[in-house]
């Protein structure tokens, strides 16, 4: 029996026994950098089925984790574990393998990030986009309704299927349990392009910093441009998102729907107090827009 018949269901574990990785799988040559680890597909043997594994940078996960000390912050693991929707890439297990790496087993999908997608700025990729929207934002609103707050919302974190008709949200490695003790100012951690003002100026923060990201990234969804006209990608980029005014989005889509362009700028107000609620709030706004054109 192979690990996924064991754990179907969305049942993962924490593996007290250490992984033998090159016993169990076989791992495709090419690894996928990001921030805080390594991801390889890897092919289990005996059952041929594919799955996502990832290598945690240890030193990189220490530095994070030393910002709440005292807190007992649940791990990327234990915290990816409590989240299940159909929006949000399933987890397996976790722990650590033989060779003294933090690991974790998840679903594998094949298809592009919608960074990629984004970067190609072929709308014609997209079948219905609108879709893929109210999926983005069901899957935000599944963290915070779980008890979280996901951090680190933005294209690279969406993985798309094929066909484009389906994405999913993967990484939880700047997450954190959605209490006080994580909230309060100092933590600035996050993809600077998509980081809500209160992060940057170091203020006490919410789930709201989700919201702004999330319509950080429908912007450019809809348009392939940001939102702020400064082309910078440094961490000084986020500095412009409550002192620059936000492009409207109808000039770079004369043809959007109006009451979704509303709903994305309610998003983007750099203002916490004055900005959309949450994302079930957002998909409330566009219950009634069945298309993104007029």
């Amino acid at each position: 029996m192979g690990i996924f018949d064991k754990l179907l269901g969305g049942k993962g574990k924490a593996n007290k026994e250490r992984l033998d990785v090159s016993a169990r799988f076989r791992l495709d040559r090419h690894a996928f950098t990001g921030t805080m680890s390594k991801f390889h597909v890897a092919q289990e043997i005996g059952t041929n089925k594919l799955f996502g594994i990832k290598f945690l940078d240890d030193e990189k996960t220490a530095y994070f984790n030393s910002r709440f000390k005292g807190l007992n912050k649940p791990n990327e693991g234990e915290i990816a574990l409590q989240i299940h929707h159909p929006h949000i890439v399933e987890t397996y297990e976790y722990g650590t393998t033989t060779k003294g790496e933090q690991y974790i087993l998840m679903e594998y999908i094949n298809g592009p990030g919608l960074d990629i997608s984004i970067r190609k700025r072929d709308a014609s990729l997209f079948p219905d986009r609108m879709k893929l929207i109210r999926e983005m934002a069901d899957s935000i609103q599944a963290v915070h309704d779980q008890g979280f707050i996901h951090r680190d919302v933005c294209p690279r974190n969406f993985i798309c299927y094929k066909d484009f008709t389906w994405l999913k949200l993967i990484d939880f490695g700047l997450t954190v349990p959605n209490e006080r003790p994580y909230k309060m100012p100092g933590n600035r951690t996050g993809t600077p392009q998509y980081m809500a003002p209160e992060i940057v100026r170091r203020r006490e923060t919410n789930q709201k910093l989700d919201v702004f990201s999330f319509g950080v990234t429908v912007y450019r969804f809809l348009t392939f441009e940001h939102p702020w006209r400064s082309t910078d990608t440094t961490g000084q980029a986020a500095l412009a998102h409550d002192t620059s005014e936000v492009t409207p989005i109808l000039e770079h889509r004369p043809d959007l729907n109006q009451k979704l362009a509303k709903a994305i700028h309610k998003c983007l107000e750099p203002d916490v107090n004055k900005r959309m609620d949450s994302c079930k709030k957002f998909l409330t706004a566009i219950r009634q827009v069945k298309t993104e054109t007029e």
